[in-house]
């Protein structure tokens, strides 16, 4: 997974769509549901580290005031 995008439709698969109007709370809720995902082994560990860290960043470049999407 290289992109906001790429989790999102990865996210897809499994009936989940995300959207609440807040773009942090969006990640955030997308951190959590690719942590469950992977808790219950349905994620590789790769996907999951991968998913993880850009969310994160992105969720750190929001919180600074820089928008890179």
């Amino acid at each position: 997974m290289k992109t906001i995008y790429d989790i999102q439709q990865y996210l897809k698969k499994f009936g989940t769509i995300i959207y609440i109007g807040d773009r942090i709370a969006d990640l955030e809720l997308m951190e959590s549901e690719v942590h469950e995902l992977y808790r219950s082994q349905l994620m590789e560990t790769r996907d999951y580290q991968s998913a993880v860290l850009l969310l994160r960043h992105e969720i750190q470049m929001l919180k600074e005031g820089k928008q890179s999407y």
